[in-house]
Parts: C-alpha cells; structure tokens; sequence
C-alpha cells in the first residue's frame, strides 16, 4: 500500500512539476490502471467488464480425469490451442469428501479454435492397464503442473516448452522441459525454488519487457512451519521472483495491491497481455468465508444444498470466484476488488468451493456472431467434487475488454497525462449507442488545443470497433505531432473507450 502511495505521489509531482512526459511510443493501452489518467470528469468512470457464459468446452468424464481436474493451462500455439489438466476423482458421500481413486496424473487436451475440443490417445502412460489415454505425466509435480511455450529467443529445442510443478511434501517447485508439448522430463533433479507453500497452481513464463522468466507461487503471510510437518498460518497470498535460465531464481517479493483489502487468493494466473505484453494481467480465484444463511438452508434444490453441506463440512462456508488484477512492474498490482467473475446463476453446485477456478490464460477466438471481430476466450471450472466428472466452460470477452472509461448518456471527459507517442494515427477500441458518440481532442502540455486537433475540429465518432481510426476535419494524420508531448482530452456520451493506441 505504501509503495503504491509513494508511486501515485511520484506520478502527481511529475505532473506538476513538468516532468518528462509518459512515452507510450506505439504501444496498445488499456485502462486497467490510471497510469494515464489525469482526470474523469462529468459522468465519466472506470467500469469493471464480466465474461459472458458460453457452452461446457470439455468434461472430465474419464476415470483417470474425474471431479477433481484443476489447475488448467490453456495457450494457442500455432494454427494449434493446447489445455492442460490435473486428473483427479474425489468422492463427496454424505457431507464427507473421500480420499482420491488414484494419484493425480497431468492431462492434456487440443483443438483447432479453442471452441471444439478432443483428447488425443497419447500412449505414453500406463492407467489400469492401458495406455489408451491422454496422460503426460505421472508422479512428481502432477498436483499443479502449469506449462508455456516459452518465447525467449536463446531457448534450446529442448527446452521450447518448459513448466513448474511441485509441492512443499516434494521440496518445492521443479523445472521441467519438453521438446514438443508432450513429452516431459526434469531439467534438474532438484526444486529450484524451496521456500513457499505451493499448494496452489504456480506458474512461470518468459517477460520480453524485462529480458528474464517470471514465476509466481503461493505463499502464506505468516509463513510456513518444516517440509515434515506443514501448516498455513496467515492469509494465502502470491509471491513472484525472476530468473535468467530458469534455474536460478532470486529477486523475490509479495506482491503488493493499490487499494485491496488483504484476502484469501487461491490462484494467481498472471501473464502478460499478448495485445499489450507490456502490461501484465492476473485472474486470480478469492476464496470467501461466508455465514450458513437460511435462505441458503431453504433453497428447493435438495443436491446443491448437498453440495454446500459438502463444502461447509470440508472447507467451511467457503466460496471461490475469479477477480482480476493488472501491472507494469509484475510486483504493484491494481486489483478491482469487484468480482471479474461470479458465481452466477442457474448452474448446479456455482455457489460452492472449488467453482471459478480461471485457467491460466486467455486465447483469441472467433466470434459466434457472423462478420464480427475475434473475442477472447477464457475458461473456468464447474462441478468440482460432483459427479462422474468435473466440467471447464467457456466465457468469452471483447477483445481488450476488462475495463472501459465509460460515460452515460449525461456525457463526461477524460484528460490524460502528457504523453509522448510514435505514429500517424489515433486507433481507439470502442463503442458506443447509436446516439452516443467519442469526441477527441489533442491538446499542448498547458491544455490548450492544438490548431487541426481542437474539440470542435472533430466530428462526433460513433460506433463499435477495436479499432477504429479518429479522424478531425482535415483527416487522421497525427505524425506531425509524433515525439511532441501532449495531451489527449476524450468527451463521451453513451460510450465506452476500451483502449487506444497511435499507430502508422
């Protein structure tokens, strides 16, 4: 909090004082943050998007997947989408959860537009018998195995796709390689990172902006007690290290949060935004203790008020939904203490422990609306603990679609900071009514419009497009302000701005 504190007022001092300018150079920016933001004015405001509900992409219905798959990886490589899973069965028989059928095995799953998705026989391990199954890994780091493709330029073949996986039981997190996906093996025989809880999903990924590999791992406040006789105490929370090799890990901290209260995080799934890389985003899970109401002991559906007992029994009143946070520096995040994700409504079990438990990762998808723009795609579990298998549905989001600056049909402005940029034209993503509209104006360090660029110089732009050109009365072209610092003043009525960017 204090970090942040000192970040705002370092932010404020600079404006005021006519410091250097924030160059965007050509970068997409979102507004998950208010790096930007000078003011909001009128009736403008940030506003929090949901996901929209789609169709079950898979169900863990086979007998070595079963109710207790989690802890999924989803990424698009290639013309190629890949899921990756934990297998795992619990039984949940009145009000008690049953140990495992068998220990958990790591799974995987792949389709050709992350929509329709088919579990390939692998042969590669043996489950009653047979290798008729689509398991890759087995034993050690299978409870929350999370791989990557990794993007780094100097990565050996070997190496391509690399993950960490492990439990405190097992001394830590391991590394582990693969040449194609598929086929798995330690790249040391040793944990490369020892000290946390790790009982959760941790994950690791290749950071362009910083030139090194970023992980993020639980860890409890209060710390933990020996590998021989482990136990929480404190708040579950996510710490984050860097490495050059992915080996040798250091540099680690807790994430700290701009205006969050201390809560309960499950899982972290942080990564940078393929559309803005320099911009990381999280979907993490809040685990929430609630009162026993008795509205909920009065609902009619006699098996969802199982499954709560289940729960209450197991983890207390304990529900799960998915939040979302977002940083520049991988350490400082802006957390919406609003849910990202809710339990929802008319789905059996939503409103129970172990639900919305987010994939690490959003994929671009098409649309299922004929001649609209690509969307992104996310994925989150349903019925964990019930049944013969748990389930991952689909929900999809506008493409840069967290957050917007919105405004009502009453109108209201956005001022940014001075900025620099590179370009020859203002793209903007968003939307607006039909009697809406966005309006821009391009302003001096002082505030005072720029001839060709003034409010009134633009006509009124209406609409819904990612990616949509501004345009003043003599036309687009901005480059002869390319490098100038200044300032871009939006007035919206009925509209939402998701993002800009200046391009050529």
């Amino acid at each position: 909090m204090r970090r942040h504190f000192a970040i705002l007022l370092c932010l404020l001092s600079s404006s005021l004082l006519g410091a250097d300018p924030i160059d965007i150079g050509s970068r997409r920016e979102l507004f998950v943050d208010d790096l930007l933001i000078d003011k909001l004015s009128g009736d403008a405001e940030l506003r929090l998007h949901h996901p929209t509900p789609r169709e079950i992409a898979i169900v863990h219905d086979a007998p070595w997947e079963g109710s207790a798959s989690g802890y999924h990886t989803v990424f698009k490589d290639g013309d190629l989408y890949r899921l990756y899973h934990r297998g795992l069965h619990l039984d949940v028989t009145k009000g008690k959860l049953s140990s495992s059928r068998h220990p958990p095995f790591y799974c995987y799953a792949e389709s050709k537009d992350g929509i329709c998705w088919t579990k390939p026989e692998l042969g590669l391990i043996e489950f009653q018998g047979s290798k008729k199954n689509n398991i890759i890994l087995e034993g050690r780091g299978t409870h929350n195995f999370a791989p990557f493709k990794d993007s780094n330029p100097h990565c050996s073949s070997e190496a391509r796709y690399k993950a960490l996986g492990g439990l405190m039981n097992e001394g830590g997190l391991f590394a582990f390689q693969s040449p194609d996906g598929i086929h798995w093996s330690l790249m040391r025989g040793e944990p490369v990172i020892t000290k946390g809880a790790f009982d959760s999903q941790n994950l690791a990924f290749w950071d362009a902006s910083i030139g090194k590999y970023r992980c993020y791992f639980r860890v409890f406040t209060g710390g933990v007690t020996t590998q021989a006789e482990w136990k929480p105490t404190g708040v579950r929370a996510i710490r984050t290290g860097t490495s050059s090799d992915f080996l040798n890990w250091g540099e680690e901290t807790d994430l700290t949060y701009v205006d969050s209260p201390e809560e309960q995080l499950y899982t972290n799934q942080i990564a940078p935004y393929y559309r803005a890389p320099h911009i990381l985003i999280g979907t993490p899970t809040r685990y929430v203790e609630r009162g026993w109401s008795a509205s909920m002991r009065a609902l009619p559906d006699r098996e969802n008020r199982e499954l709560r007992s289940s729960a209450h029994l197991r983890y207390g009143t304990a529900l799960t939904e998915g939040l979302l946070m977002a940083s520049r520096d991988g350490v400082c995040f802006n957390r919406w203490n609003e849910a990202f994700l809710r339990p929802g409504i008319g789905r059996p079990g939503s409103w129970q422990y172990g639900q919305h438990y987010i994939a690490w990762n959003m994929v671009e998808t098409e649309s299922a609306l004929p001649g609209a723009p690509n969307e992104l795609s996310l994925y989150a579990t349903e019925d964990h603990w019930h049944g013969q298998g748990g389930k991952l549905r689909r929900y999809t989001l506008r493409l840069d679609g967290f957050v917007s600056i919105n405004a009502s049909s009453r109108g209201g402005e956005f001022l940014s900071r001075p900025i620099t940029f590179t370009g020859s034209k203002l793209t903007i993503n968003f939307a607006t009514s039909a009697a809406g509209g966005v309006r821009v104006e391009i302003q001096d360090t002082e505030g005072e419009p720029i001839d060709g660029f003034a409010l009134a110089e633009c006509p009124e732009q209406f609409g819904d497009s990612i990616d949509h050109t501004v345009t003043w009365e003599n036309g687009s072209d901005v480059s002869l302000l390319s490098g100038t610092a200044v300032r871009l003043r939006f007035v919206l009525k009925d509209a939402d701005l998701y993002a800009l960017k200046f391009a050529d």
